[in-house]
């Protein structure tokens, strides 16, 4: 979902004759702090980390809010293993939520879920789909949780006019090749949070007590890891920020208009979403399993369930529990026994099992748009 051009190899281009590929070198401000400034004042924000991926932003974002051994923290069913894969990497696990009909987190099931151990809560913006921030910041504030939200798949969305990555506590933003805007490869993370971004900017360079910036540092310095962005991705994501405001309101004209015209049908419904007037991604709900899989093969529309990268069934790390070396394991510091089952989370995968994505790019013409509209709905059953 984005478009490379001049502008970007250019950038490149730069970075590669000035023989400057760090971004922390001192001297003049590089592409990456370029970036991560316009970042700030495009989603007011007061602080974005820029890292060499989605994943490294989740696990620096658990690390800026405390998250550690003994800790429980909600992840739905449904979304990027790496989303359940980050708590254990701080030494907490993740306890699996369902998700609803908007293919987000349940907020009913994340209360039912909540014990004395939960310490964070990951809402996912899946598909360039937005959660039910209201509910899940009043489930924060009721139960004293921090809140991450992983709007990994959703950069530059708004919820009730809000940008989606600034309204928990922290947040994170994924540019790999798939996402809104790419570098290849990348990350963000997001905080109004001081001692949150001191603490993820400490974690996420291991030099960090080195550079020009540790004089202002006024957290205490400890073990990190190497997630720096380097200026090759900082150029790419510093011309492509100026792309997205083009490209979401593409994205929102067509899909106000696959949703017009798909609204039409009896055999299925457009799938609820938590803020339609921002909606972006689209998704439709049919009665059974049978049409579901029958209109899938008939239009090519994915069936939700068979996306197994992205189902909890399937991821098998968590599944089975095991990690790297068995002393690092942190279901042995969990303060209970964790469990999952295939049938943990039903809920779930009787949605999936009945949903279907639309498929459609910014750029495809509203004509083709409106003809392949037709095409699902001549589908019969």
């Amino acid at each position: 979902m984005h478009n490379i051009g001049k502008e970007e190899v250019q950038a490149v281009r730069k970075v590669i004759m000035d023989n400057q590929f760090m971004r922390y070198r001192g001297g003049e401000t590089g592409y990456v702090e370029r970036f991560e400034k316009a970042l700030c004042k495009k989603l007011d924000v007061k602080h974005a980390l820029t890292m060499n991926s989605g994943t490294s932003a989740l696990i620096s974002a658990l690390v800026g809010l405390n998250i550690g051994p003994g800790d429980e923290v909600l992840v739905p069913a449904f979304t990027w293993v790496a989303t359940a894969l980050a708590p254990l990497a701080v030494g907490a696990v993740p306890v699996l939520v369902d998700i609803d009909e908007t293919l987000t987190i349940d907020p009913r099931d994340v209360e039912k879920k909540i014990t004395r151990h939960t310490k964070a809560i990951i809402p996912v913006h899946v598909c360039n789909l937005v959660c039910d921030m209201k509910s899940i910041m009043r489930i924060s504030r009721k139960y004293k949780l921090a809140v991450c939200e992983d709007a990994c798949q959703a950069v530059g969305l708004q919820y009730k006019n809000k940008y989606v990555g600034a309204i928990g506590h922290a947040g994170t933003f994924s540019f790999n090749q798939y996402k809104n805007i790419t570098c290849g490869e990348g990350g963000a993370l997001l905080t109004n949070d001081d001692t949150i971004n001191e603490r993820a900017l400490i974690y996420h360079d291991t030099g960090c007590y080195t550079r020009s910036h540790a004089s202002k540092i006024t957290h205490p310095f400890f073990a990190g890891v190497n997630y720096r962005a380097s200026e090759i991705q900082g150029a790419i994501l510093h011309v492509q920020l100026k792309r997205l405001n083009d490209i979401l309101k593409k994205l929102h004209t067509r899909r106000k208009l696959l949703a017009e015209l798909l609204s039409q049908s009896k055999d299925f419904k457009v799938a609820p979403h938590n803020d339609p007037n921002n909606a972006i991604g689209i998704m439709l709900l049919f009665k059974t399993p049978r049409q579901a899989k029958l209109f899938s093969q008939r239009t090519g529309c994915r069936m939700m369930l068979e996306s197994s990268r992205h189902v909890y069934t399937n991821w098998e790390p968590i599944m089975s529990q095991e990690t790297f070396h068995p002393k690092m394991n942190p279901y042995k510091w969990a303060k209970r026994k964790i469990k999952y089952r295939k049938d943990m989370c039903k809920e779930s995968l009787q949605i999936l099992s009945r949903m279907c994505n639309v498929p459609f790019l910014y750029d495809t013409p509203i004509p083709e748009i409106r003809k392949f509209t037709r095409k699902l709905l001549s589908v019969k059953f």
